[in-house]
């Protein structure tokens, strides 16, 4: 199982970016997918998450009303749309993925199977 990250980058306040987690040697709609974030210093956390079938997503307070999970499981790929960024989001972002046709997202990293590599964004002006 591989999942590969991409979209990171720098961006100043206020922009956008869109991530992209492409998954291969999985069956991609037996998973629900997550979202997590590290920021220097501090441990990583749980940012979004969407279930197996795209119909239940779940946020962090923090990216409410800002950031967008979604997935095409005909692409095998799951994305994070960030808009209105700020400082605060600046981090190493990680796809998930949790075996499983779940109902509900987990939100806690020992729950995910399979990490990608991650993908910096910088938001700074």
């Amino acid at each position: 199982v591989q999942l590969v990250e991409s979209g990171g980058g720098l961006v100043q306040p206020g922009g956008s970016l869109r991530l992209s987690c492409a998954g291969t040697g999985l069956t991609f709609n037996n998973y629900g997918m997550g979202w997590f974030r590290q920021a220097p210093g501090k441990e990583r956390e749980f940012v979004a998450g969407i279930i197996w079938s795209g119909t239940n997503t779940a946020y962090t307070d923090s990216v409410k009303g800002r950031f967008t999970i979604s997935r095409d499981n005909a692409k095998n790929t799951v994305y994070l749309q960030m808009n209105s960024l700020k400082p605060e989001d600046t981090a190493v972002y990680y796809c998930a993925a949790d075996l499983g046709r779940r109902t509900a997202v987990r939100d806690v990293e020992y729950e995910y199977d399979y990490w990608g590599q991650g993908t910096q964004v910088t938001v700074s002006s």
